[in-house]
């Protein structure tokens, strides 16, 4: 179990960005944590070691990097594993067969794919609701439900979920609530602090940024959790090598910087494509025509670099995709370089096309992830593909 230190939350998130969980290498008084690529290490006796006994357990590089990820997220444990979804597979082992989820219908695919065609079979089960409405969440609630789950901003449509009311629901239930915040970064939204048990993130995206490891993170403020969660990460060994850790660690120094370009860009460009006759419709949280915008103004501090648009032609999508120069065409997202991407054909195959209709994922939507490059070249690359 990897806990922040009493100091890491004392100072404010960019500090912690660059320091938290983090000390000078104790051999050489090296400033960045050393990558320990080790699968074991010397013990001085039988039981007695230096904290350390075998890498799928315990790995230093590891902890610094959950201790620093925790301490942003306002929790008081971290967990690092390989992937977003090993980072999900985990929290879904803390239910039983015959346990019910209440989960979010416009989440990503992956987390779709693994509760529907892996979990399903061993005995969990889901109802995917629309969670822009608590009322929902509420409805659907039975006796079996354990745990409510949850994408705000969602992958691609970009609705929210109103994290206090759901929390509130959630705490007078006595359910987990779980919230995937890989899209907002606990640099714009906190969901610890809105009644979430859990928080969850693909750290391969923003939280590192760079486009360069793979990773998944889990945060929690709860002792007891953080203790399942712990034997869960040993028992099922889904963590990350060091290498993967270092190169998050280091990204994460850069975070509030990167995050605070990727919200500029973001608004100016959907603030642009707001004026494109092609664009038939933008979901981006930061403008005021977004149906929950004031609900993203109270619960998040920025907006981001998400936008998806609706072009009405799949032909068009198509060679919109297939000819900007600088948005590269590429799965992921949260990088500093500029990703455009067809969420239908790629990251939300997997979910079936009736419910990426009702939920107006169609054909001609478009997802962009805008980097930090010059904006005015992001423009210039959307205009020309959109010609």
């Amino acid at each position: 179990m990897t806990q922040i230190r009493d100091e890491d939350s004392q100072h404010g998130f960019a500090t912690r960005a660059v320091h938290a969980g983090q000390t000078p290498d104790p051999l050489s008084g090296a400033v960045m944590t050393p990558i320990y690529q080790t699968s074991t290490y010397v013990q001085e006796g039988l039981g007695r070691h230096k904290g350390y006994e075998y890498a799928r357990t315990q790995n230093p590089t590891r902890q610094a990097l959950e201790r620093c990820v925790a301490s942003l997220e306002g929790g008081a444990h971290g967990f690092a594993f390989a992937s977003g979804l090993a980072a999900l597979d985990t929290v879904l082992k803390l239910l039983s067969a015959g346990d019910h989820i209440v989960s979010g219908e416009n989440i990503y695919g992956g987390s779709h794919r693994l509760m529907e065609r892996v979990y399903s079979r061993l005995g969990l089960h889901t109802t995917f609701v629309d969670m822009r409405d608590a009322e929902q969440v509420a409805r659907a609630i039975t006796p079996a439900t354990r745990l409510i789950y949850c994408e705000t901003p969602t992958n691609p449509m970009m609705f929210l979920a109103d994290l206090a009311a759901i929390g509130d629901i959630t705490q007078a239930r006595g359910l987990l609530f779980v919230v995937d915040n890989t899209f907002a970064t606990p640099y714009f939204q906190r969901p610890l602090a809105f009644g979430a048990d859990i928080v969850l993130h693909s750290s391969t995206k923003y939280l590192n940024g760079h486009s360069d490891m793979m990773g998944g993170m889990l945060v929690t403020a709860r002792d007891d959790l953080a203790e399942r969660i712990g034997f869960l990460q040993n028992a099922a060994g889904g963590v990350p090598g060091p290498m993967d850790c270092w190169l998050c660690l280091r990204g994460i120094k850069t975070l509030p910087l990167r995050m605070r370009q990727h919200d500029a860009n973001g608004r100016a460009i959907a603030a642009w494509l707001r004026e494109q006759p092609k664009v038939k419709q933008i979901y981006y949280p930061g403008l005021s025509s977004h149906p929950q915008h004031d609900l993203a103004r109270r619960q998040m501090e920025g907006f981001g670099g998400m936008i998806s648009i609706e072009l009405g032609d799949v032909a068009l999508a198509r060679r919109v995709v297939e000819r900007t120069r600088v948005f590269a065409l590429a799965e992921s997202l949260g990088g500093v370089e500029s990703l455009i991407g067809h969420p239908a054909s790629m990251t939300h195959a997997s979910v079936p096309p009736a419910l990426r209709q009702s939920m107006g994922l169609t054909d001609s939507l478009v997802r962009l992830s805008c980097g930090v490059e010059a904006v005015e070249d992001l423009i210039a690359d959307l205009a020309q593909a959109l010609e």
